[in-house]
């Protein structure tokens, strides 16, 4: 639950400072009268994200075992590449999201109506999309189709709140420590689904190795008591992977969790060094 709770305030905040941008901007530009295209894109792109997750539950359940076990295996792993990009996007440009909007505004109000409704549907429809995706694989690997959305909801509920506070200015945080931090408790969520969709694509008989366990504790961490749920709920722990799922998750976690938290090099730092060395700077 908790997992999916963090999904869903981190792209739902992303949507939520999107649209308090794009609105302030207007606002501040003298340009109110444009606000409905962009909330009209905003509208189709929230019910383009639930007409997706409906599809895929209702599309699923028809399935053979086999079958919905491959489709299954297959989103989750391209739910974590989605989220893998989002974290690494959103860590680059953190700092940088208000005024690369607002020049897309500027060009979406030089072209008309048309592209407003565009530019806010393409803003809020990716993160959309992918919260449908990721909270649907989560659905999937937990068995429970209540706890995840109940936490994906209060994760979205939350992140309205704290998009609300953050136009009306009654609330400040570094935003880009704040995706940081999030991104890398991400990562972890990222790597056990991973590890779960291999799971999947094992049953489906379309990757080797289902029997061949990593280890086997779930009399230490039996699955249905409190804390074997918990863990599975925030991490996707399974406490008898086989050894594939074992391997796959260090493969993804150590380097993208080092690349993820090694400190970011300034982009003024290669022109610095030119003007040191005694060379004119590029540009």
């Amino acid at each position: 639950m908790f997992g999916n709770y963090l999904i869903g305030l981190r792209e739902g905040l992303e949507a939520s400072l999107v649209v308090c941008i794009l609105v302030a901007y207007l606002v501040r530009t003298g340009n109110q009268r444009r606000l409905p295209p962009v909330w009209a894109g905003v509208a189709i792109a929230v019910a383009l994200s639930l007409a997706f997750g409906a599809l895929l539950q209702f599309g699923s359940s028809t399935l053979t075992f086999q079958a919905k076990e491959a489709l299954g295996g297959s989103l989750s792993i391209l739910s974590v590449a989605l989220v893998t990009w989002m974290v690494f996007w959103m860590r680059r440009t953190a700092r940088h999201l208000k005024s690369e909007l607002q020049g897309k505004l500027d060009a979406a109000l030089a072209v008309g109506t048309g592209a407003l409704v565009v530019t806010s549907f393409l803003a809020v429809g990716r993160e959309g999309l992918e919260t449908s995706l990721f909270i649907w694989t989560a659905v999937q690997s937990t068995g429970d189709g209540v706890r995840p959305l109940v936490g994906a909801l209060l994760g979205l509920v939350t992140s309205v709140v704290l998009g609300w506070l953050f136009y009306r200015g009654a609330l400040k945080i570094n935003l880009a420590t704040f995706f940081r931090w999030t991104g890398a408790m991400l990562v972890v969520v990222a790597a056990g689904v991973l590890a779960y969709g291999v799971h999947d694509l094992q049953e489906a008989d379309l990757l080797p190795g289902l029997h061949s366990l990593a280890f086997d504790i779930s009399a230490t961490v039996p699955p249905d008591s409190w804390y074997g749920t918990l863990l599975k709920g925030v991490f996707n722990f399974q406490p008898d992977p086989t050894l594939l799922q074992l391997i796959v998750w260090v493969l993804y976690i150590v380097p993208v969790m080092f690349l993820f938290l090694a400190p970011q090099r300034s982009a003024a730092a290669p022109r610095r060094e030119q003007e040191e060395a005694g060379q004119p700077a590029a540009g």
